[in-house]
């Protein structure tokens, strides 16, 4: 592809290769020659081994376990880019990390959010792409074109698919009002009702199940949101789908599965038949285990990628 007089290359850092890949081969492209490691001390180390100079460059790297060091790999790698002279930087970022911190919850808190959008621009990236921000607000910490993709039309389809010959049994469920918009997006495309759980949430991490607003009695819900975490919301919500709203299966859904701390123990032993995930972030195989379902997020942004570079609307994917 050389469309405007620039070539195109793809870098990976060390926390997507699997995505990064799957972008180059959609694309026909061979992923950039660079290495990325470690010093004996511990600081990350990049080397470029081919030349960038006045490319379309996109580096895929998402901001997972371990987080900081992700991070700071993203941030040297757009510094060494930039300085060799790349002609337009794109940060390809299927899942963004720290975004829960995007604003003062208590007094003194930080916007980490914020503070990364800055350092991601300090370092030289010239726009972002990324996957379901958890706020969608943060577009606006940057001072840099954001292309914001979306999860659901990837993970719909899956669900019209599985449930093709029983679609008027299926209710869509978002965990908590912050997941409303997104559930309610995901109920349009495969035409089915969408239900609520009403929750209070005494301290991070840990929530209370108070009630469901609509009717999942002998439904097959599933439950959509943007990422799982710790799962204690995803398990509660379903426990709530059974216990107190009466449906008669619970599955579920969400972009990014971080599965920190308990969240594997808490799935095996909940009433999720199937948790379905795209591989922003990598879930090994052996953590997986019997009912975590991975999809593959790297169509989708090959063709945001191809948008970009053909300076074509992204957001008609969407459409």
């Amino acid at each position: 592809m050389n469309l405007h007089g620039k070539d195109i290359r793809i870098f990976s850092a060390n926390a997507n290769p699997g995505v990064a890949e799957g972008i180059s081969t959609a694309l026909g492209l061979p992923l950039g020659h660079a290495e990325v490691g470690e010093f004996s001390d511990g600081e990350s180390s990049v080397s470029i081994f081919e030349s960038v100079r006045g490319s379309d460059v996109f580096v895929v790297q998402s901001t997972c376990a371990p987080v900081n060091d992700h991070l700071m790999e993203l941030l040297i790698m757009l510094d060494a880019l930039k300085r060799a002279s790349a002609g337009r930087i794109t940060a390809v970022m299927p899942y963004f990390g720290y975004a829960r911190q995007d604003r003062k919850a208590k007094a003194r808190d930080p916007i980490s959010a914020k503070l990364v959008a800055d350092l991601i621009i300090a370092a030289g990236a010239d726009r972002l792409l990324t996957m379901d921000l958890h706020a969608p607000q943060i577009q606006g910490f940057f001072d840099i074109p954001v292309d914001h993709l979306l999860g659901v039309p990837v993970l719909a389809p899956h669900f019209q698919q599985k449930f093709a010959h029983c679609l008027d049994e299926i209710c869509v469920m978002s965990p908590d009002l912050g997941s409303v918009t997104r559930a309610r997006n995901f109920a349009d495309r495969i035409d089915a009702p969408l239900a609520i759980v009403d929750k209070r949430r005494p301290k991070a991490n840990e929530c209370q199940v108070m009630h469901i607003i609509g009717d999942v009695r002998d439904k097959r819900v599933i439950i959509v949101d943007d990422m799982v975490d710790t799962a204690g919301t995803l398990v509660n919500a379903a426990k709530a789908a059974v216990e107190i709203g009466g449906a008669k299966e619970v599955y579920a859904c969400a972009t990014h599965g971080v599965l920190s701390g308990p969240a594997m123990e808490r799935l095996e032993n909940s009433y999720i038949k199937e948790l379905v995930l795209l591989d922003t972030v990598p879930v090994p195989m052996e953590k997986r285990g019997t009912r975590v379902v991975m999809l593959p997020c790297a169509p989708v942004f090959a063709k945001a990628v191809e948008r970009i570079y053909s300076d074509k609307s992204v957001s008609m994917l969407f459409v």
